[in-house]
């Protein structure tokens, strides 16, 4: 991996981790028109810099998180399934399911596919609840949503927005709550990772590392005051129309 492409890959997950189109889709498809080879490297950097855009949230977020302990507990009862089952699966995940492309292709199409009947429901957009309005049935079920995006492609942020709009919650709150839900799940997941691996990393990957969580983090800080702004007034067609462009496209690509 060099320099450029550390740059390129850590500007695309800063600025799609938190928005319903799948950081870890773009990344793969990234990889693979930067003729970029699937390694246990690569996969665990795609992981791992995951931890700056948690910071992001964190800064952003840093009143709200702190002052709230119910809101830590909610969060931390909607992380178990995802955690349970992340647990499990973790080799399924990391050596098949981030290997295949077009595991991702198609998840990206169907996924935008399901995000564009979800802006057609009336009885999913006119959610009035907020956060603290969840019972532990609503924040168990919005986890097993979120735990639907192991499968790269589907998008941690699109699935976690739909199970809180499946549960009542505005779409404000529930893009906000996937923010603060992102911090157990992307840290558990950066941080098993890391065991993982030993940290038996070469000098040269810490750079890579270091650097690729610095582009990360100023990335994320911008999108995700951009998508809570524009969330306040629009739905989620653009994100749905989009992910089914680039799924087709990058078929399109891939079998030419």
């Amino acid at each position: 991996m060099t320099f450029i492409q550390t740059i390129i890959l850590s500007i695309i997950e800063g600025l799609t981790e938190f928005l319903p189109i799948s950081s870890t889709g773009h990344l793969i498809l990234a990889q693979k028109l930067l003729g970029m080879a699937s390694t246990g490297f690569t996969n665990s950097f795609n992981i791992i810099i995951q931890l700056s855009a948690i910071l992001a949230v964190v800064v952003l977020y840093w009143n709200k998180i702190f002052r709230s302990k119910s809101l830590w507990k909610q969060t931390i009862i909607a992380f178990i399934p995802t955690g349970i089952l992340g647990f499990t699966l973790y080799k399924l995940i990391k050596d098949v399911l981030l290997s295949n492309v077009f595991i991702t292709v198609y998840a990206l199409l169907i996924g935008g596919i399901i995000l564009l009947i979800v802006d057609h429901l009336p009885k999913l957009n006119s959610g009035k609840k907020i956060t603290s309005d969840l019972k532990t049935g609503n924040l168990l079920s919005i986890g097993l949503f979120q735990s639907l995006s192991m499968i790269p492609g589907v998008s941690r942020s699109a699935a976690s927005i739909v199970g809180g709009l499946v549960s009542g919650l505005t779409r404000v709150e529930a893009v906000e709550f996937s923010f603060l839900l992102a911090i157990p799940t992307m840290a558990a997941a950066s941080g098993y990772d890391l065991l993982k691996s030993g940290f038996s990393f070469t000098p040269h990957e810490y750079l890579l590392l270091g650097i690729g969580s610095l582009v990360t983090f100023l990335s994320a800080l911008l999108a995700v005051k951009a998508f809570t702004t524009f969330v306040a007034k629009h739905n989620f067609t653009i994100f749905a129309i989009y992910r089914i462009i680039l799924a087709i496209a990058a078929l399109i690509i891939l079998k030419s």
